[in-house]
């Protein structure tokens, strides 16, 4: 076997489903490899979608995402998706291309310190010198992407340990002959014993094993003392985030732990969707109030980070609980009464199994009160729906999908105003239906993890809600979509510009420079790429064309749906910086 070999061999063992790529010289061991063992090769046109497209798959799956990229330009086209991986806590390895060991600082093409530019956006850069390292290393960087606090982990691999032996000794002049100067003669010799290095040992056995995450589990302790307190407490509220779902296969058992702890319960990243469409315990507006009346904040995988305002959302007479299995960020901004240092969702399941957890019936009258500001909300949103903003209201389109948005969807957020504003009117089907970035609000994601969405729910349909500002990030990977049959469904809210940083400056600095756009057909460049495509600028038209895209993606065909927007002041002052 040659060490592209080796690797595949770990990737099947791991059980790694989709391998995500854009290829090259440095890599092709690698993929054939994989693709012969049954492991399927995804080739994307940009390396951040291979990257966001195995975040995706992590998400879902609870495993590890795997994408494989070439040296140099490769690697330095991930950084994005590497960083968002890493802020959001997502398992990914990352098979990372180099040039030959013997060649490395001496001008080789595409040779970069790789290591010193990933080093800060991973948990851990390993770098296999010898053929007989790379299965153990890439063991290795399974278990350290899942175990912990997750992240993305890099694998470099020099192109003379991926192929075989016979080919490599080729190259560093095995074939010469044996002539020439002394120090023709001394060049072989070096080179020879350089090669014999890379080589020795590889034909030892290894067996690969998947490998088993290390899970912190909270103290038993901590949660007594949480139960005292929630007990006592009159005024409780639980915010779950992205973290409590890293346990993919426990997420039912965390939703249901929510259920028996028995506190209002607001949702939050990928923690979005936990409790199905509408829940007696969930709310989804007026979040800021809530925190500022409530007597007890239970923060399940939330860092109080600019999203809780840095801390300042929760009052301070109220007792503030975290459950993190980052140390950081469990004190981030705000020191907690009760700090529990562990997985969130794990906490959460304890939690709702100790004896006298459940609903308080003294809670029922705080329930209530956020429940009416939760209606009330609802009111003033349908009420800004029915205003006419020609062609399209952006709350309607949003209206109209969630009017016809199956139980089995998947939703994919990338964007600004138009994303944000779905946010508010679109609600999660069922747990782990909705990706969005995550903590780096990094625009670009959303083709990366529709395809990743998509394969890992085949069945399932995958919207991909698009700003037109962020469809340009990918908007080519529809050609992807279309080689891999990859049907997802994408729905663009074009207002021509960038809406939310225009509204805002606008109104502060008195320009729009820089925050205008075309109202470009983009429903025309996926057909060009051999999807389908749908203008939709008419709003009494919303139901038809969304029916019409959903029958077009069950028979197989990407779809891209340019919805023409009006504008509206929705959102105004919500920029966050």
């Amino acid at each position: 076997m040659h060490g592209g070999d080796r690797i595949a061999e770990v990737l099947r063992a791991q059980g790694v489903p989709f391998v995500f790529t854009l290829c090259g010289g440095h890599i092709s061991p690698i993929l054939v490899a994989a693709k012969a063992r049954g492991v399927r090769v995804v080739d994307v046109r940009h390396e951040a979608t291979a990257v966001f497209a195995a975040d995706a798959v992590a998400r879902l799956t609870g495993r590890a995402g795997v994408a494989a990229v070439t040296a140099g330009p490769g690697v330095t086209n991930t950084i994005t998706a590497v960083k968002n991986a890493q802020l959001a806590q997502s398992p990914l390895v990352l098979l990372v291309g180099a040039t030959a060991t013997a060649l490395k600082g001496r001008g080789a093409l595409q040779d970069i310190d790789q290591t010193a530019l990933l080093r800060p956006h991973v948990k851990a850069t390993l770098r296999a010198r010898r053929v007989r390292e790379l299965a153990p290393l890439m063991e290795r960087a399974f278990v350290e992407a899942s175990s912990g606090v997750p992240g993305p982990v890099s694998l470099e691999c020099p192109v003379d340990l991926l192929y075989d032996q016979e080919l490599v000794r080729g190259w560093y002049g095995g074939r010469s002959s044996s002539g020439g100067t002394a120090a023709d003669r001394l060049l072989r010799w070096y080179l020879s014993r350089h090669v014999n290095k890379l080589f020795a040992g590889a034909e030892a056995p290894h067996e690969p094993a998947a490998s088993q995450a290390q899970v912190q589990e909270p103290d038993a302790g901590a949660v007594e003392r949480v139960l005292s307190r929630l007990r006592k407490a009159e005024r409780p509220v639980v915010i779950v985030g992205s973290q409590a779902t890293l346990v993919a296969d426990e997420v039912p058992e965390v939703a249901a732990a929510l259920d028996g702890i028995g506190a209002p319960v607001y949702l939050a990243g990928m923690a979005r969707g936990l409790l199905g469409r509408s829940h007696r315990l969930q709310l989804r507006h007026r979040r800021r109030e809530a925190l500022k009346q409530a007597d007890l904040v239970l923060l399940a995988g939330v860092p109080c980070d600019f999203r809780l305002d840095y801390g300042r959302q929760i009052r301070r007479g109220a007792c503030l609980v975290a459950a993190n299995r980052s140390a950081a960020d469990l004190k981030l901004n705000r020191r907690p009464d009760i700090g529990v240092r562990g997985d969130a969702g794990r906490f959460l399941q304890k939690l709702g199994k100790a004896k006298g957890a459940g609903f308080k019936e003294d809670w029922q009258p705080w329930l209530e009160h956020l429940r009416a500001r939760d209606d009330e909300r609802e009111g003033e949103i349908d009420a800004q729906t029915a205003q006419p903003a020609e062609p399209i209201n952006p709350l309607a389109l949003c209206a109209g999908l969630e009017h016809e948005l199956p139980g089995d969807s998947v939703l994919v957020a990338d964007g600004g105003d138009f994303v944000a504003t779905a946010s508010y009117v679109v609600r999660p089907r069922a747990p782990l239906c909705w990706l969005d970035p995550g903590a780096f609000g990094t625009l670009g994601v959303g083709a990366g993890f529709a395809l990743g969405a998509k394969l890992c729910r085949p069945s399932a349909e995958v919207w991909l809600l698009w700003g037109d500002g962020s469809a340009g990030y990918g908007l080519v990977e529809f050609d992807t979509f279309v080689r891999h049959d990859v049907p997802v469904l994408a729905l663009v809210g074009n207002d021509a510009g960038w809406a939310q940083i225009a509204r805002e400056q606008v109104e502060i600095l008195k320009d729009d420079v820089a925050c205008t756009l075309a109202r470009s057909d983009y429903h025309r460049v996926a057909e060009a790429l051999g999807g389908a495509g749908f203008l939709l600028n008419d709003a009494d038209a919303i139901g038809d064309v969304l029916r019409r895209a959903r029958a077009a993606a069950a028979r197989g065909r990407p779809t891209l749906i340019n919805a023409h927007l009006g504008a509206t002041d929705f959102r105004r002052g919500s920029i966050s910086i």
